[in-house]
């Protein structure tokens, strides 16, 4: 199994944790410090070792930052864990904010005092983030200080080790294009920036920028490594050699030049005393990247890092593998649901064990390398959670007479999914089949759009929320983000969102899960995984325009659905979408289970 259910979330350790860190503080004449959820890479999943964050305070979200000073701390987190952290949290230590309502850096501007030094590790708080900490700090009358050595890291006294996990390579088959190709396309961005050289964070660009995949973090197959793109030659890869077979070794020598990942400052130190200009993302790279190649003598050319569209733009190779990953794992999620439809009303399902049911059957093509994230298998109040993870501590019987949300993705070698279906549990009541039905209009809204080239995520998001926003309601998530190829399910630039300012383009492939969650009771969530394509032409129509191909196939509950509140065309598009599910994955399931399907995909 590739979940485990383990809850090492003691919200009790935090007093005596932040007490070992205040004491830590004070011998180093520092007055406080800030303790990101992200590590050096600010990616999504972080290995044990850098589990800062999660060891000090007890939240295992995937964003957040907690600030500790010396009498007074709280922690900062998104409105997707505002339910969670009162679960994992002591609050008498660490208060909760709303990171966007009540971010950081008033909390700072409040409590800060002038003269005191505040800690920061410099290599974990991007450039752009550094320099909004020191407007607050200098306005206060107090120093952001850099550290040497994290001060959390000299009292965490049981720390894992950090991760050496096997890299391997991509075949071209699979990714479509050869790395030296990549490699030089990167290159002419960078000559197009004016600079020398540019600075890569960002463990999922350098795999697809090299073709190799790592094992270093759960659930993604990311090498934590660095690289240093020239506008010439060769690039410099930073990696931990234990990582690299000598097959893997031979073959990326062709490509880069290799060294340690602990050489990483001392390469870009060498880059500024050539005087280079090095192109560096400000919203992605530590505050440590920059002073590395400033202090030698080294500029700075601040952009966007070169990989992340390219990337995001799937080629016709990682498309086809996109679409053959979602019928595999669409039929094993068909099996689950028929499953889950003959055992869940008799009320001796739990959470675990339908999160659990569900990795068997993808388990069961044989094709299946790791789940894409832990399940969201949320029942009764937990499904109102955004971002719910299922331990044995908060395992809950599924109710029946209430739906059920089970958000979950699969990582195979050609493709990453992340499907998410609310779940009709025995008889619903009028009120939920209206909350339904009103995500599944927004859902249907983004699936069925239309926009001209340059159209933004931000400028789609409105339409996942207006069925809702008109009855009065809303959701605190975005509508959608991106999803890489046999890499993170969580990719950007790409965004559905209030705050997704790139222009959506072919080839992209984004989610689409608008939902509801009336606190203490239930989770209504529907997600499929759209592509971004080119429509050719519209009848009448005066410019080109783009559509979503929807590639998720596994059916909405009909027992959910008030069809009042549907209009014809949503009716249409919605038994247009269970014909093609029933087409694409007849042929992938034995007699009982397609029996349940044809049911359970019948026209309304």
């Amino acid at each position: 199994m590739f979940q485990t259910f383990d809850d090492h979330n003691d919200p009790s350790c935090g007093a005596p944790r932040a007490a070992l860190l205040r004491d830590e503080l004070k011998s180093r004449s520092l007055d406080g410090f800030l303790i990101p959820r992200a590590d050096a890479h600010q990616g999504e999943y972080v290995p044990p070792h850098d589990c800062r964050l999660q060891w000090l305070t007890g939240f295992a979200g995937s964003a957040g930052i907690a600030a500790v000073l010396g009498a007074e701390a709280a922690i900062f987190v998104d409105g997707r864990y505002t339910l969670q952290v009162r679960d994992q949290v002591d609050m008498n230590v660490f208060p909760a904010r709303h990171l966007m309502n009540e971010p950081l850096t008033a909390w700072l501007a409040e409590k800060l005092q002038p003269g005191q030094r505040l800690g920061y590790d410099a290599l974990l708080h991007p450039i752009n983030d550094v320099r909004r900490l020191k407007a607050v700090c200098n306005k206060a009358g107090a120093e952001l200080v850099p550290v040497e050595g994290n001060p959390l890291d000299a009292v965490w006294s049981d720390r894992p080790e950090a991760s050496s996990g096997a890299v391997s390579l991509y075949s071209e088959k699979l990714a479509g294009r050869a790395a030296s190709d990549k490699i030089q396309e990167i290159q002419k961005i960078v000559a197009a920036k004016e600079a020398d050289a540019c600075v890569l964070t960002q463990p999922d660009s350098i795999a697809w920028l090299f073709n190799i995949r790592g094992s270093d973090v759960t659930h993604t197959p990311l090498p934590l490594s660095f690289a240093v793109v020239p506008v010439s030659g060769k690039p410099q890869l930073f990696i931990r050699g234990e990582k690299l077979s000598n097959t893997v070794r031979d073959a990326l020598s062709d490509l880069a030049d290799i060294d340690e990942e602990s050489a990483f400052l001392k390469g870009l130190g060498a880059l500024g005393a050539a005087g280079a200009r090095v192109l560096v993302d400000p919203n992605l790279a530590g505050q440590a990247v920059a002073e590395a190649i400033t202090s030698t003598g080294g500029l700075l050319v601040e952009g966007a890092e070169p990989v992340l569209l390219p990337k995001a733009r799937k080629n016709a190779r990682e498309l086809d593998g996109a679409r053959a990953a979602h019928k595999r794992d669409g039929a094993a999620y068909v099996r689950f649901l028929c499953w889950f439809d003959e055992h869940a009303v008799h009320g001796d399902l739990d959470e675990i064990s339908a999160a659990q049911k569900l990795e068997d059957f993808r388990a069961q093509t044989g094709k299946l390398k790791d789940i894409s994230f832990d399940t969201i298998s949320g029942a009764g109040p937990n499904g109102a959670i955004c971002h719910y993870r299922v331990s044995k501590d908060s395992n809950l019987p599924i109710p029946v007479g209430k739906p059920f949300l089970i958000d979950s993705g699969a990582q195979y070698e050609d493709g990453t999914t992340d499907i998410t279906r609310t779940l009709a549990v025995g008889e619903m009541t009028d009120e939920m089949k209206r909350h339904y039905t009103l995500v599944l209009k927004g859902h249907i809204a983004i699936s069925s759009a239309r926009f001209p080239a340059g159209t933004s995520g931000a400028q789609l998001d409105a339409l996942a929320r207006i069925a809702l926003w008109k009855a009065g309601f809303d959701f605190d998530h975005g509508t959608g983000h991106g999803v890489g190829a046999y890499l993170g399910v969580h990719e950007g630039p790409q965004r559905i969102a209030k705050t997704g300012v790139v222009p959506l383009e072919p080839g992209m492939i984004l989610s689409n899960e608008p939902g509801y969650y009336p606190a203490g009771e239930y989770g209504i969530r529907l997600e499929n995984l759209e592509i971004v394509t080119e429509l050719k032409s519209v009848e009448g129509g005066e410019r080109p325009m783009m559509e979503f191909e929807t590639i998720t196939l596994a059916p909405f509950d009909l027992r959910l659905i008030d069809k009042g509140l549907l209009t014809l065309d949503e009716i249409a598009w919605l038994n247009t979408y269970h014909a093609w599910v029933r087409e694409e994955l007849a042929p992938l399931l034995d007699n009982h289970v397609l029996s349940w399907l044809e049911e359970a995909t019948v026209q309304i």
